[in-house]
């Protein structure tokens, strides 16, 4: 049965919800369950029951946001060309950067708590991740012979709009004296250029393989 409007949220979800409020007036290294559980009026031990540490709380947050984050990414305008449904997958990327900074900066801008002890969190954030590998798959195939050119073409992609959505959110190109236009084009520029390197990739991958042993002709 759903809970009524005015029903009070269970006390799991309230820290994270709590969590989030500390995070987002007073940035991440302010949070800590005394801090939780004083924003909630409860007893400072009680968010222990839910979450051991602050670490643990911390990856619950950050564990949603990457949900969040895959399931934006996943509802894309889908495409039937690689290239495109890249493209689209971009504009998402940018999108969600924009309209979600805090959950952004959580993921990408926060020290993980310890890996081995979030599994869950280690999940998720792979989801994310794969979402670009799959379509990077479409490009390159399949095989086991081309999962490291899709690794390292999804970190070159990732880094990438990574860095643009960065010093986007940092308003540092309003500082820039850029040229007229060059803010409102920079997004579109930045996957057109993305999308020149992965149509080049597979000649460049080529070209980097070591060339055939040469065999000495026998003298006659």
């Amino acid at each position: 049965m759903p809970k009524k409007k005015d029903e009070p949220l269970e006390l799991k979800e309230a820290c994270i919800l709590a969590a989030r409020e500390v995070i987002a007036e007073h940035g991440v290294e302010q949070l800590s369950l005394r801090e939780v559980a004083r924003k909630l009026g409860v007893s400072h031990q009680a968010p222990y029951r839910h979450y051991p540490s602050r670490d643990h709380l911390l990856a619950e947050v950050m564990r949603r946001c990457f949900e969040s984050f895959a399931q934006a990414l996943d509802a894309r305008e889908r495409n039937d060309d690689p290239m495109e449904d890249l493209e689209s997958l971009g504009r998402q990327y940018l999108g969600y950067a924009s309209a979600h900074p805090l959950e952004y900066r959580l993921m990408f801008g926060t020290p993980w708590p310890e890996p081995a002890e979030h599994p869950e969190l280690v999940r998720d954030a792979v989801h994310a991740f794969d979402v670009l590998r799959g379509v990077l798959r479409r490009l390159h195939g399949e095989s086991a012979a081309m999962r490291a050119e899709v690794d390292l073409n999804a970190m070159f992609i990732w880094s990438t709009m990574h860095g643009f959505a960065s010093i986007t959110h940092a308003n540092v190109m309003d500082c820039l004296k850029l040229a007229p236009k060059v803010g409102a084009q920079a997004p579109e520029h930045v996957m057109r250029m993305i999308e020149t390197a992965m149509r080049g990739a597979g000649g460049a991958a080529r070209a980097a393989d070591p060339p055939p042993a040469k065999v000495p002709r026998r003298r006659r």
